[in-house]
């Protein structure tokens, strides 16, 4: 079992950055693949970014692609996700991630999630 717990989040001006975190509680956060997704209002949630356990591999949906980075610090148990360059669309509740399975496809499914941080830019 995995606890998540996101921050980070805030109101910021188009073009401005943001950074969040995703603490995790649990064992063996290096097993799990972990994700960031978000929801706009009025829509579906959607992919962002995922990186496996060891941090080697990323993926990045092309909407944030050149913009946002995700990192982890396995020994803190925490994922990030630096957002640079925001637009007025990258407005949502942003959620983190979690799988205990391999890498495989980082927009699969994942079990474990936190309650979600707003994120909000304006124009």
């Amino acid at each position: 079992q995995v606890q998540l717990v996101e921050t980070g989040g805030g109101l910021v001006q188009a073009g401005g950055s943001l950074r969040l975190s995703c603490a995790a509680s649990g064992r063996a956060f290096y097993r799990y693949v972990m994700g960031w997704f978000r929801q706009a209002p009025g829509k579906e949630r959607e992919f962002v970014a995922a990186v496996s356990g060891s941090a080697l591999s990323t993926y990045y949906a092309d909407s944030v692609k050149g913009r946002f980075t995700i990192s982890r610090d396995n020994a803190k148990n925490t994922v990030y996700l630096q957002m640079n360059s925001l637009k007025p669309e990258d407005t949502a509740v942003y959620y983190c991630a979690a799988a205990d399975r391999p890498w495989g496809d980082p927009t699969g499914e994942y079990y474990y999630w936190g309650q979600g941080t707003q994120v909000t830019v304006s124009s």
